[in-house]
């Protein structure tokens, strides 16, 4: 199929699309020229990319082709935010013969984002050859000759190192959006690298193909520049101080033959709101990789949030998936990515932070409650310091972090549970039965060893409590304890037994056994009502999970997508209650909002409240609640002021001290003060216009009350001819 380019309307285009001006004419001849010399001396080596022809037939030189422009969106300041968007909104078009350079178009109408990329990061496109395609082989199958090993060229864009703190020359592929290293070995070289200024020829040798590569722009033996006036490449700032003296000395010898790029003959890029949203053409995409499928949409496009889809298949014609993953966006339930694995009917869910409850992820087969699944939450947010809960329908384990008490296990055994008749609105029934509660801890160095328990079991059903305490130095074996309790029904009534047959401890390193039955008494009894504890402790985990089930369970019924209150355009609740509003308050009776506040109340008190006043009894109250809002007024600015004035103050010593200590700082203490003193200029221009704002409001305010006051009822009948 492939792109109609007679669809393209050129009627439309500005005039710099379909001639070159004398400047642009005279760069095509000295291209021309270049070509002549670069074929003369290197007749080996391929044609060089220099001017293609566009969409409208003329011949424009590549660097014109990029118009460096701003766009006002956050996520197109940084690279890998820009590279995404790139890849999202070009369409791959593989071309007839992939030797054949591109057709005209193709650059202004698919390659413009990446110009724009390019702007941001000292760009420059490197045409590189690549030994193969995207796709990886895997070990069992044998790999295949490329035919065109070799001969491919790809146009890639080369970021180099030094400014906004690129640590290292990277390149990233259009397409894809990844960056890949200059050291990687499926490069075998570079032709050429050009950017709006200038453009540059690879001299050096590729055999060992980009790994011995020094981009160094300004260095002439390496990389031959086509116009030698434009200022100089992008390169590291140690490089451009060593290189300030010799070329200041070849200034005058070059100045003959120096010649600056024109500026660029295509319009700034324009990407709305709505077109930086979708990202994708129609919204969504669809990427074929080998064994693997990828799909994108725009935000809000699926009515689930659904924003990508990787399938993951066992054959190479994508008819036996084995795993899916999907990424969401916008979920009020904060779903943010879910992962199915076929083979197993295992699926996981991944939250963002901020759920009921702090769930992060959640791995199940079914949503039925009470069989096999993990829950893992954001323990940091919970007060239990919960962080995993592994599930199934005999046993439950809770992982802890960071408790005071140093719980960081606790693993809970079911028993069958069993049927019987259940009166009507009691809920003990939904609970299973409880046969053993083992808890393990983290060693407390407060406590000598042999008195700190490591590991606490509770045997419900054969009412046995087990204590094992943390090992000491140098021992091997622990101390240990065990309690039998006495059975409900050999009890005396409330009579409290101890014998010493219902405990046996061992002590490691003493041959003597603890005797006391009080103290062994007493602990007895602290681990009955924590033994209590737990079962009650147990059952709120199951409660939890249930509850877990059922919201999610709704939610999955009932998907609801966030807006944000920003997003006039999607957010038509918040329009409509804006739009009832504003109706509201244009079908309110004239003066209904100033009597909601009696301004003239205050001073009414005063004189008692009366109905009727006497004349000078209205003047006098309108003085004083004039004079009172005048105060009011000047208070208000003047507290504005004083506050503008102190923050100035402040923001001078602060600047004051750094350029005193400037040469002792680090650069963290740097960064530290650049940030308080951006934030302290941002506070100084708020209150600066507030201040404005106060002055210039204030005589029209107090105007508008003393028209209120004139048009008052209670004062209009001795204000009217005052």
């Amino acid at each position: 199929s492939g792109f109609d380019w007679s669809s393209i309307d050129t009627s439309q285009l500005p005039s710099s699309y379909k001639m070159n001006s004398l400047k642009e004419e005279k760069l095509l001849n000295i291209a021309d020229c270049f070509l002549q010399q670069y074929t003369h001396l290197c007749p080996d080596r391929k044609p060089l990319f220099l001017h293609p022809v566009n969409e409208c037939g003329a011949e424009k030189f590549v660097s014109t082709t990029v118009r460096p422009t701003l766009l006002p969106y956050a996520e197109l300041y940084h690279w890998d935010g820009c590279a995404s968007f790139v890849s999202d909104y070009l369409t791959m078009e593989p071309l007839k013969s992939p030797l054949t350079p591109v057709r005209k178009g193709l650059l202004s109408h698919q390659k413009s984002p990446i110009m724009e990329e390019a702007k941001k990061k000292a760009e420059t496109e490197a045409a590189q050859n690549k030994e193969g395609e995207e796709e990886k082989v895997t070990g069992v199958e044998k790999h295949k000759r490329d035919p065109l090993h070799g001969l491919w060229v790809h146009a890639w864009v080369l970021v180099l190192s030094g400014k906004r703190e690129v640590p290292e020359t990277f390149f990233i592929n259009p397409f894809t959006g990844n960056s890949h290293s200059t050291m990687d070995e499926q490069f075998l070289g570079i032709e050429s690298v050009w950017n709006h200024k200038n453009y540059w020829i690879n001299m050096q040798d590729c055999r060992n193909g980009c790994k011995d590569l020094i981009f160094d722009l300004s260095d002439t033996i390496r990389w031959e520049m086509m116009l030698l006036g434009s200022s100089k490449p992008l390169q590291l700032p140690e490089a451009e101080k060593e290189k300030e003296l010799p070329e200041a000395m070849d200034d005058m010898h070059k100045e003959d033959v120096s010649f600056d790029m024109p500026p660029s003959w295509v319009a700034p890029i324009q990407i709305s709101p709505r077109e930086f949203e979708t990202h994708c053409s129609q919204g969504s995409k669809v990427i074929l990789y080998k064994q693997a499928k990828l799909e994108k949409w725009a935000p809000y496009l699926n009515e689930n949030g659904l924003v990508k889809r990787l399938t993951i298949y066992e054959d190479f014609n994508y008819t036996e998936a084995v795993e899916i993953r999907e990424w969401f966006k916008n979920r009020e339930d904060l779903l943010d990515m879910r992962q199915v694995n076929i083979q197993t009917q295992v699926t996981t869910d991944f939250f963002s932070p901020g759920r009921l409850l702090n769930l992060k992820a959640h791995t199940y087969k079914s949503l039925e409650p009470r069989t096999e699944r993990t829950m893992e939450f954001y323990h940091v947010a919970r007060v239990d310091g919960l962080q995993k809960r592994v599930e199934n329908a005999t046993e439950m384990i809770e992982y802890f972090v960071g408790r005071e008490d140093f719980l960081h296990v606790r693993h809970t055994e079911f028993g069958k549970k069993q049927k019987k008749i259940q009166l009507a609105g009691t809920t003990t029934d939904n609970f299973r039965p409880i046969v053993q509660i083992k808890e393990y801890f983290h060693r407390n160095l407060e406590k000598p060893a042999d008195e700190d328990v490591a590991e606490r079991t509770f045997l419900i059903t054969e009412d046995v409590i087990s204590l094992t305490y943390h090992l000491k130095d140098k021992y091997i074996t622990a101390s240990k304890k065990d309690f039998f309790k006495v059975a409900e029904d050999d009890r005396r009534g409330d009579e409290a037994i101890m014998t010493p047959e219902m405990c046996i401890t061992y002590q490691a390193g003493s041959s003597e056994k603890d005797k006391k039955l009080i103290p062994l008494y007493k602990l007895l009894q602290e681990l009955t009502i924590e033994e209590k504890r737990l079962k009650q402790q147990v059952q709120q985990s199951e409660a939890e999970v249930l509850n877990i089930l059922e919201i999610r369970e709704n939610e999955e019924s009932n998907i609801k997508l966030s807006v944000s209150i920003f997003n006039t355009e999607r957010n038509e609740m918040r329009r409509q209650q804006y739009g009832a509003t504003e109706k509201g308050t244009e079908d309110e009776l004239p003066g209904q909002k100033e009597q909601d506040v009696d301004y003239l109340a205050p001073f009414l008190i005063r004189l008692g409240n009366r109905e009727q006043l006497t004349k000078g009894q209205a003047l006098h109250v309108r003085d004083d609640c004039l004079m009172d809002f005048k105060h009011r007024l000047v208070k208000r600015v003047t507290t504005i002021q004083a506050r503008f004035e102190k923050a100035v103050e402040e923001l001078q010593k602060r600047k004051q001290w750094f350029q005193d200590n400037r040469n002792q700082l680090s650069t963290k203490e740097e960064d530290d003060f650049l940030a308080c003193y951006s934030e302290a200029m941002f506070h100084i221009h708020i209150l600066k216009l507030r201040l404005s704002r106060e002055k210039q409001t204030a005589p029209q305010k107090y105007l508008a009350l003393e028209e209120k006051l004139r048009k008052d009822p209670r004062l209009t009948e001795h204000l009217s001819h005052a």
